[in-house]
C-alpha cells in the first residue's frame, strides 16, 4: 500500500506539471523474465480439490513459485489437464503480487497460462522497477521473453538519476 500511495502522489505531481500520458505502453521486464519449464510449487492455508472438473482452489495467503518468479494472492484457482495433471492456468484474485528479481507488479486479478508463459493482470495494475513505477488498468507479461504491454490510462513515474 505504501508503494501505491507514493506512486499516486508522484503521479499527481506529474499531472500538475503537464506530463503526457499514453493509452498503451510497451515495457521491458528483465527482472520478470522467468523459466516457465521449471516446477510449480503452491502453498496456502487451505486447499479444495475437485477431481471431476480438474480444478483446485488454494485459499488464504496463497503463493505460487516457479523458479525466481512468485505470484501471491488471497486465492489461487488452478485448472489442470485431466490427462496428464499438468497445470494449464492459475487465476489469482485479491491483493495479487507478481515478483521476480527487482521487478514487482500489483493488481486486483491475474491469469497465468503456464504453457505460453503469459500473465494477464487487470484492475489497478502497478509495476515498480527500482524507484520507477508505471500504473495502468491492464497488463500482459510474457515471462519467456521478459516483455510486457500496459493499457488503459498508463501513468509513468521516473526517478531521475543523480548528476555526476
Amino acid at each position: 500500500m505504501l508503494i501505491r500511495t507514493c506512486v499516486q502522489t508522484a503521479a499527481f505531481a506529474l499531472i500538475l506539471s503537464g506530463s503526457a500520458f499514453a493509452q498503451t505502453t510497451q515495457v521491458s521486464f528483465g527482472g520478470i523474465k522467468s523459466d516457465t519449464s521449471l516446477p510449480v510449487e503452491m502453498v496456502s492455508d487451505s486447499l479444495t480439490i475437485n477431481q471431476a472438473d480438474a480444478t483446485a482452489l488454494f485459499s488464504g495467503d496463497a503463493v505460487v513459485t516457479q523458479g525466481e518468479m512468485k505470484l501471491s494472492a488471497n486465492t489461487l484457482f488452478v485448472e489442470y489437464s485431466q490427462l496428464d495433471k499438468a497445470i494449464e492456468t492459475i487465476t489469482a484474485d485479491g491483493q495479487v503480487l507478481l515478483v521476480n528479481a527487482s521487478d514487482a507488479v500489483e493488481a486486483d486479478h491475474a491469469v497465468y497460462t503456464v504453457a505460453t508463459g503469459l500473465v494477464v493482470l487487470t484492475g489497478n495494475v502497478l509495476m515498480t522497477q527500482g524507484p520507477s513505477a508505471i500504473s495502468a488498468q491492464s497488463m500482459v507479461i510474457d515471462l519467456t521473453t521478459g516483455t510486457g504491454q500496459m493499457e488503459g490510462r498508463v501513468t509513468t513515474t521516473f526517478v531521475p538519476g543523480k548528476k555526476k
